[in-house]
């Protein structure tokens, strides 16, 4: 048994980011009202440290400075200290990282902001080391320093505070509408493609920025499928593609387990930061199903499988649910848990299977990664088939027979820690992605464990009240939902009564959306991130920022749209139309940040169809139908169905489908557009052309 030689207040939490702290020497707190009064009392300022359980420098920073007994005597003398895990409070994490970007600094985490007992942050940055490295002070001459100043200078302090906080409530707040609903265009979305175009990495695929990290650009990608749709442009096709290939072939995708890595630190998609986050992985597997869609290319729906298969093996709860992440570290070292030594592969393959690996995922004596192998392929397999002079048939059944294997023999190795606490937010973008490519191809299963999560969310994450909640372990559901939360588990329910029809999941999105208006609304049409009833912080944020997850009013604005045709509600649209035009300058100016609101700007610009089927069961023309509507890529279309016989009782739910049916005994498509509705059809290939007609 484990005997701890310190013990926190942490010790008390559910977090697992949290819990690796509990026994630090520090004397840290969970983010309460306690650490502000006890700071307070003392007139000391506040260290308020914010990571999650996956980040590597997170696990850095706490070896090398929050472990250090030294350290740890001055941070308790000199502040009040607390740990906050930024995927349970995001709120708090995006304040205080805009408070240190303010400063000057770079964001990232660990974040590490020091605050006076108000609340109001002075100083701040992100990894501190433990000593003096190039131009960046060591972490205990960081405090030494803040005492000095604080003790010497709180007029300083306080003058500077002011500043940084009238910022902060400044940039955190919409101005009133100016723009006009003509305004609105497409513009934004040529312009984004002009700039994906400029930065486009055309040897290794992707897009380069300023940093040499490439992160996974799946949101952009299913912007650019849209344009393509659009106007047919074929760079917009080829660039997703290409990037989509890149990131499957290369490191940054675990090519024996699947899953994608967070992002590569390198232009060529090879050296990842390995930790798995459930939120790429839902993104990356919607902009595959939806490239399936587009090009018909059965290799992007075996890509998103794959994907899926991981997600079903190593990152589902036995109740259905989806843990958020998995670590990069094992045994303190970043990516030991998935690279290989060529001999190690030689010994556990044989000389056949491993004749097909070594040369098929680029394996070599001297490595890429420390002196090990980061799997990644450069070629096809036919191609390295044909270089190896084997048949293609049997070089995919030994290079099957290869992948099962290193699978098997690496999941005996200590594993990265997984965190394993239920996000709502993130949890509905894997729910959107499983309903998707359930529906796309068919396949019931899917269909059923993104139905089983959702179940989930709705029984654990739901308040009898109505409002989600925002994290859910070990039994405990807590942390008041996020504008994110409630936005993105609508669309989730959405997307799921697109793969079953089933009305429910339009009442309870149309729940959902009717409490954000209730909880969220601010006066310039955007919503708070937070609701009305929420811990007061120093601002209530409003955001449309897609950065590595899309906002909350991007999701806001596709439920709204998508709602506004179920229920014939006009009023709906104009709260997606209200989101748009208070972020109009962000969507027609740098779309590469907005790409997710830009794919809600697509389907309201796109003329917003509205259809609806009534059919027979086992109907040929019934499942003709279906069918369209399941494999076919129509972003500027909604869709409802029911069976003849039900068409009366789900009318009640989804107004739509009111006064719908059958005519001549045949299965019937109504399509109405802005107003008009078309004569109604019969066929599959008519409804596509009307679907295609702008």
């Amino acid at each position: 048994m484990t005997v701890n030689k310190y013990t926190n207040e942490l010790i008390k939490e559910k977090s697992p980011y949290l819990l690796q702290h509990a026994h630090n020497p520090v004397n840290w707190y969970p983010w309460s009202k306690k650490p502000f009064q006890i700071a307070k009392e003392k007139n000391i300022p506040l260290l308020i440290s914010i990571g999650y359980a996956t980040c590597h420098w997170c696990h850095v920073m706490e070896r090398e400075s929050f472990e250090d007994a030294v350290l740890a005597a001055v941070l308790n003398e000199n502040f009040v200290c607390i740990k906050v895990d930024r995927e349970e409070r995001p709120d708090v994490d995006s304040i205080y990282m805009q408070a240190v970007q303010a400063l000057g600094q770079q964001g990232g985490w660990p974040l590490n902001v020091f605050l006076t007992p108000d609340g109001i942050p002075f100083y701040g940055g992100t990894y501190f080391p433990p000593e003096k490295r190039h131009n960046t002070s060591s972490f205990l001459d960081v405090l030494q320093f803040l005492i000095t100043t604080w003790e010497n200078e709180q007029d300083k302090v306080t003058k500077q505070t002011k500043a940084l906080v009238d910022y902060i409530r400044q940039s955190s707040t919409r101005e009133k509408i100016t723009a006009d609903l003509d305004d609105l265009s497409f513009d934004g979305e040529d312009k984004a493609l002009e700039l994906f175009e400029n930065h486009y990495d055309k040897l290794n695929h992707g897009f380069q920025f300023q940093s040499q990290n490439k992160f996974p650009p799946s949101m952009g990608l299913s912007l650019l499928l849209r344009h393509h749709h659009r106007t047919g442009n074929p760079n917009s096709l080829v660039m997703t593609e290409n990037t989509l290939k890149a990131m499957k072939f290369g490191g940054i995708y675990d090519q024996i387990g699947g899953g994608l890595s967070r992002y590569s630190t390198d232009y060529r998609w090879l050296v990842p930061h390995f930790e798995k986050m459930l939120y790429d992985n839902a993104l990356f597997t919607t902009a595959l199903i939806e490239a399936y869609q587009v090009t018909g290319k059965m290799e992007f729906a075996d890509y998103a499988n794959d994907l899926l298969h991981y997600i079903d093996r190593d990152m589902t709860s036995e109740e259905g649910a989806f843990f958020s992440a998995q670590d990069a570290d094992s045994e303190g070292v970043e990516g030991k848990f998935y690279v290989w030594s060529k001999e190690e592969i030689e010994n556990i393959l044989g000389r056949k299977t491993a004749s097909v690996a070594i040369p098929f995922y680029n394996v070599t004596q001297k490595g890429n990664f420390e002196g090990q192998n980061i799997l990644h392929q450069t070629r096809g397999s036919e191609t390295v088939a044909k270089e190896t002079g084997m048949n293609p048939d049997d070089f995919s059944k030994e290079l099957q027979i290869a992948r099962e294997k290193l699978l098997q023999v690496r999941s005996k190795r200590i594993r990265p820690l997984l965190d394993d606490k239920i996000l709502t937010s993130w949890n509905s973008l894997m729910i959107s992605a499983m309903a998707k490519t359930g529906r796309v191809l068919e396949d019931q299963e899917r269909i059923n464990k993104a139905a089983k999560a959702m179940q989930f969310l709705l029984d654990q994450l739901r308040t009898s009240d109505g409002k989600m909640l925002r994290r859910y372990r070990e039994g405990e559901a807590r942390y008041d939902g996020y504008l994110f939360d409630h936005s993105a588990t609508a669309v989730a329910c959405l997307d799921l009564y697109e793969a079953t029809y089933d009305p429910h999941y339009i009442h309870t999105a149309q729940e959902l959306m009717q409490l954000v208006v209730e909880k969220f609304s601010s006066e310039s049409g955007a919503f708070h991130e937070t609701a009305n009833d929420a811990e007061k912080l120093l601002v209530r944020q409003i955001s449309g920022y897609d950065g590595v997850e899309p906002s909350g009013n991007s999701n806001a604005a596709l439920a709204f749209l998508k709602l506004s045709v179920y229920l014939i509600d006009p009023e709906l649209t104009k709260k997606a139309e209200n989101i748009f035009l208070s972020f109009y300058d962000e969507l027609m100016e740098y779309g590469l940040n907005s790409a997710y609101m830009l794919q809600a700007l697509h389907l309201y610009l796109g003329g917003l169809k509205e259809v609806a089927i009534i059919g027979r069961r086992n109907d040929a023309g019934t499942q003709s139908f279906l069918t369209t509507l399941r494999k076919g890529f129509f972003p500027n279309s909604v869709f409802a169905f029911s069976y003849e016989d039900e068409v009366e009782e789900n009318a009640k739910i989804i107004p739509l489908l009111e006064g719908r049916k059958m005519h001549q005994g045949k299965a019937t498509a109504y399509v109405c557009r802005q107003g008009t509705c078309l004569p109604p059809v019969q066929t599959s290939e008519e409804l596509v052309k009307l679907l295609s007609y702008e």
